[in-house]
């Protein structure tokens, strides 16, 4: 087959591909441009940006762990504003769709970022991860009730005509009412999960090995897991579902998209080879020209359950 179809649309935003670096793991999206050029990919995700810069957790602050990584950094970043002035310049040269990834402690902070973003036509969509603490819940996340989540979500909403992802944490007892609430409020795309919670502990010194104490797991350790919440999200909603969870290779790309994912994106892996992505994109075409799968949207959500 010559011709294979990788578009997805996410709202109104064409992707060329479904395979894109999860926030976090691909700094401003300018930190790898020499190892792999950012126009093969879907889109780019940078790094989560609040209103102002912040220096994020002490260290230690990264540990690994069997098949995967624990970390604890902060959401350290550069600011919203520092960003757009600085980073975007360079980054929206490339033929490529730029995401920002945004967290804020109060309702008020996200919505002010969301207007800022709106303002910028380089910016193509917005991912809003909810997974922070809610201060004026006494540290309770934003993204572990319906309620709340759907409550900032749809005040995000009236703030932007651009495409709106919301990142869901794993750390709640059932994802479906809460991947259905963001879709209530006026989600275009869900994308899940973020790392879930974890500590390691150092026999020696008996003290935890990050200094925050604990920190978010994520690699191919928690990719069950996310495989499942995945596809749990895609019984409930109709919106696209992005998979994220412990993606290193084509085949667990593939597998989130069988289950229903529209999308993936890689974390850790790029870590471990930052040619990942690249990798990944390549062997979704060869799956798909050796088994005649004329367009990935073919794959969707085709698992035989019984």
């Amino acid at each position: 087959m010559k011709n294979i179809d990788l578009n997805v649309k996410i709202g109104n935003l064409e992707l060329k591909n479904p395979v894109m670096p999860a926030s976090g793991t691909w700094g401003y999206g300018l930190e790898y441009i020499t190892e792999i050029n950012p126009e093969i990919l879907g889109a780019v995700i940078v790094k989560g940006l609040s209103l102002e810069p912040s220096k994020g957790n002490p260290h230690p602050r990264v540990v690994e762990t069997p098949s995967g990584l624990l970390n604890a950094v902060g959401l350290e970043n550069i600011g919203i504003k520092n960003f757009i002035e600085t980073r975007l310049p360079v980054l929206s040269k490339f033929n490529t769709p730029v995401i920002t990834n945004i967290y804020g402690k109060t309702e008020s902070d996200y919505t002010e970022l969301a207007s800022i973003i709106e303002m910028e036509e380089k910016i193509s969509a917005i991912e809003v991860n909810i997974s922070c603490p809610n201060v004026k819940k006494g540290g309770l996340a934003f993204g572990t009730s319906p309620e709340t989540c759907f409550n900032l979500v749809s005040k995000i909403r009236r703030k932007t005509t651009k495409p709106l992802i919301v990142k869901l944490t794993p750390n709640v007892t059932d994802i479906k009412p809460i991947a259905k609430s963001a879709e209530d409020a006026g989600a275009d795309a869900v994308s899940l999960i973020n790392t879930i919670t974890g500590m390691v502990i150092d026999i020696n010194t008996k003290k935890p090995m990050l200094a925050n104490v604990t920190g978010g797991l994520s690699g191919p350790a928690i990719r069950p897991v996310a495989l499942r919440m995945v596809y749990e999200a895609c019984s409930v909603v109709k919106i696209p579902v992005i998979g994220i969870g412990g993606i290193v290779n084509h085949e667990d790309a593939l597998s989130f998209i069988i289950a229903g994912a529209s999308a993936v994106q890689v974390g850790t892996g790029n870590f471990i080879n930052p040619k990942t992505c690249e990798k990944i994109i390549s062997g979704i075409t060869r799956f798909m020209k050796k088994n005649k799968i004329a367009a990935i949207s073919d794959l969707r959500g085709t698992i035989i359950t019984s």
